[in-house]
């Protein structure tokens, strides 16, 4: 009796022993989903600034390319008052000649 009472407590503490060691794995587990965790969140941060970055210099692009189509307009319509202006003037002139 007393010789399965120790049998059953060695047994019982080889169980204890191996919970331990499944808790310590776990443990350890976790500690280092936490830290891919952290990493994790750090690079989102990381991400989302790049993103609005980019977001920017689009923006600042598109309205320097607007900028652009804008003087290449205004360039366009002061050439064409110059040539009407030249045109009225030559005509004004021919009709005196």
């Amino acid at each position: 009796s007393s010789r399965q009472a120790l049998e059953q407590a060695r047994v019982a503490t080889e169980e204890l022993d191996d919970m331990k060691a499944v808790v310590k794995g776990l443990e350890e587990e976790n500690t280092e989903l936490r830290r891919q965790a952290r990493h994790a969140e750090k690079e989102q941060h990381s991400l989302c600034s790049q993103a609005e970055g980019l977001q920017e210099e689009r923006l600042l692009a598109e309205g320097q390319g607007l900028r652009e189509q804008v003087q290449a307009q205004a360039a366009r319509m002061a050439s064409l008052e110059v040539s009407s202006a030249t045109v009225a003037t030559v005509a004004r002139a021919g009709g005196a000649g």
